[in-house]
């Protein structure tokens, strides 16, 4: 019996796979190592791991129900019970901020992630297709730069009413314009390239060559601008949350600790304080982390 016989060009497709991977691979291990020998970059990292680990672990690391009220211990300094004090219902503040951490992280992750998606799919097909579609999508783009950000979220929370879930709505829509026009550059300069015709001599659809071919190579980006992007939408969510728009009580939100603390800001500062210098924290994790990143996966920096 024959036996099949193998193609001729799949040994070369298996030798390009492989090399491609070892490529891709010693890419990242490259910004990795890059990345590492950014003090600054890794210091924003351990903010950003300690952010996550706070948020996850909530529950195990708080050392009281951050909903239980106590009247007689309402208002009272940092002591060894109550590290950083209590508000004024006599709720313990420090396990307040450490459930505040998974407010913010899954307003940072949930909304960024809703603009992510609407931003690279309209980017992709106004950088792709061009034309009209194009011209329709960034002048959409240009009415949404229009308006400060802060404010068109509160009109939305206006019109959809306070509460976390329209928290994520309204920062989700009001963000996705910046990477529709990231990821629409990114495909202008790709789209021209041999791999893409290729895949196009190929027979393959416009699905398959956007999601596939192009997009992928478009990732690094993405990611920078998604990095430095988490921390806008957390102080978004702080400031809706101190406007009385976003958690609603007695859900533990750093805006709305700050919010609650501004009468007492003479006379019990940490009530305020606190939950501040977790934001600032927080943002400048972020921050650095992308900054470092950003430059880690730059390849015109790569010696």
């Amino acid at each position: 019996m024959a036996q099949a016989q193998t193609p001729l060009n799949e040994p070369k497709t298996r030798i390009k796979t492989a090399k491609n991977a070892q490529e891709s691979r010693s890419l990242y291990y490259d910004a990795w190592l890059r990345l590492k020998r950014n003090k600054a970059a890794m210091v924003g990292l351990f903010f950003v791991i300690l952010l996550v680990v706070v948020a996850i672990f909530a529950e195990v690391i708080a050392p009281h129900d951050p909903y239980a009220q106590n009247l007689e211990y309402r208002l009272k300094p940092p002591t060894a019970q109550h590290l950083l004090g209590t508000d004024d219902y006599g709720r313990d503040i420090l396990s307040r901020i450490i459930y505040g951490a998974r407010v913010s992280l899954m307003v940072g992750v949930i909304s960024e992630g809703i603009a992510l998606i609407i931003g690279v799919l309209l980017g992709a097909i106004a950088g792709y297709y061009g034309g009209k579609v194009d011209n329709i999508i960034m002048r959409l783009c240009d009415i949404m730069f229009a308006f400060p950000e802060l404010l068109f979220c509160i009109g939305i929370m206006f019109a959809l009413g306070p509460g976390i879930y329209n928290v994520f709505i309204a920062i989700g829509f009001v963000g996705w314009a910046g990477y529709a026009r990231l990821v629409r550059g990114q495909i202008l300069s790709l789209k021209k390239m041999e791999f893409v015709e290729a895949a196009h001599a190929s027979g393959a659809k416009d699905f398959r060559i956007i999601f596939k071919h192009i997009l992928p190579n478009t990732l690094a980006p993405i990611i920078v601008m998604l990095t430095l992007s988490i921390p806008g939408a957390i102080m978004s969510e702080a400031s809706l949350s101190f406007l009385g728009l976003g958690a609603q009580p007695p859900m533990a939100s750093w805006g709305s600790m700050i919010f609650d603390g501004r009468s007492y800001l003479r006379t019990f500062p940490w009530f305020s304080i606190t939950p501040g210098i977790a934001i600032m924290l927080t943002v400048l994790g972020f921050n650095l982390f992308g900054d470092g990143l950003r430059d880690a996966l730059d390849p015109r920096l790569k010696r």
